[in-house]
């Protein structure tokens, strides 16, 4: 028996999210889109991470679908972390409110300056939303960020003033 110099290695393969026909059809399956959500690195005597939630809305009007929300998970006591979610205005009142928290795959812990990507569901009918991510941060501002985009078309990118930077769709 001769040893083979390079053998092949098996990898597992890669989870791919299919959409509606092509899944059905056998046809290969369409990659989801997805969101890179930057929050800056702010320059005061004392920082807080921003609670940031990230939702979809079709771009004539209509229910908006919660994407992500970066909240303080381990506050406990009197005051949870979910006590403060309500300064995340726009979305509290676009559905935030209704939410039960946590909430699996959505729900998470505030982050750290940095960049952040989250996927955007792949079920999205095809058409025209806008992607809103709105953040709040303790002894801070707040801040709301639109990114209108196409489903099966381009994306789209905007930027923060303050406590959110470059929030892009690809």
């Amino acid at each position: 028996m001769t040893r083979q110099k390079n053998p092949v290695r098996i990898l597992p393969a890669l989870p791919l999210l299919a959409t509606g026909a092509a899944a059905s059809l056998g046809a290969a399956p369409a990659l989801a889109a997805s969101v890179t959500v930057t929050v800056p690195q702010v320059k005061v005597a004392e920082y807080h991470r921003p609670y940031v939630a990230g939702w979809v809305e079709p771009a004539a009007g209509g229910n908006a679908r919660t994407l992500f929300v970066w909240y303080d998970l381990k506050k406990r006591g009197n005051e949870p972390g979910t006590k403060w979610l309500a300064d995340l205005r726009t979305w509290w009142r676009k559905g935030g409110r209704s939410l039960t928290l946590p909430a699996d795959g959505v729900s998470g812990a505030t982050r750290a300056p940095g960049s952040y990507t989250v996927a955007i569901p792949a079920n999205l009918p095809k058409g025209d939303y806008v992607l809103k991510v709105e953040a709040a941060r303790e002894t801070g501002g707040r801040e709301l960020v639109s990114v209108p985009f196409t489903v099966g078309g381009k994306g789209g990118s905007a930027s923060g003033k303050t406590e959110l930077g470059t929030v892009t769709i690809r």
